[in-house]
């Protein structure tokens, strides 16, 4: 697996591409990042990365907000700048394909266009935007772009993520 995050992730986020940084190239491993390290790829590579770590951040907040005990003044973007794809996060971005080898794990292709050309299989459309499989813990949704995953979106991402979560779906 190569990407951003912890080595023993429980949910997986998978895109098509990695930032264009020399460091980030060449990457073979999950690599977690580094406070403020989002935020030094954002500033380097343009809007497209920051979209992409913005979106991950909204979506993770929200998935979480209800079982971390967040301060009431705690935002997404301090979410996105202390805890996004670290270590200690419990979630990866990859920029391999998906590997359905983890035990609990819930994998997410963000893009049409990915899964396309991944060719995932077994999938069931809910509406226009995301997919499920009737095999995999697998979410089909929007790329990471505040167009394509707008903040409803990103509500029913989350409602996917806890459905799957408590069997649900």
């Amino acid at each position: 697996m190569v990407g951003f995050g912890a080595k023993d992730f429980n949910l997986a986020i998978y895109i098509a591409n990695r930032p264009p940084l020399d460091d980030y190239q060449n990457l073979s491993t999950i690599k977690a990042l580094r406070p403020e390290e989002a935020h030094y790829i954002g500033q380097a590579t343009g809007n497209h990365w920051r979209k992409i770590f913005n979106v991950s951040a909204k979506f993770l907040f929200e998935l979480y907000q209800e079982n971390k005990q967040f301060d009431a003044t705690f935002t997404w973007q301090d979410y996105r700048d202390i805890f996004l794809f670290q270590a200690e996060s419990r979630e990866a971005l990859l920029f391999s394909p998906p590997s359905f080898e983890q035990a609990d794990t819930i994998h997410i292709v963000a893009g049409k266009a990915y899964a396309k050309q991944l060719k995932l299989a077994h999938l069931t459309w809910l509406d226009e935007h995301f997919a499920v499989s009737t095999q995999q813990p697998l979410i089909l949704c929007p790329y990471l772009d505040y167009r394509q995953l707008s903040n409803a979106r990103i509500t029913q991402l989350v409602a996917l993520v806890r459905a799957i979560r408590s069997g649900n779906l």
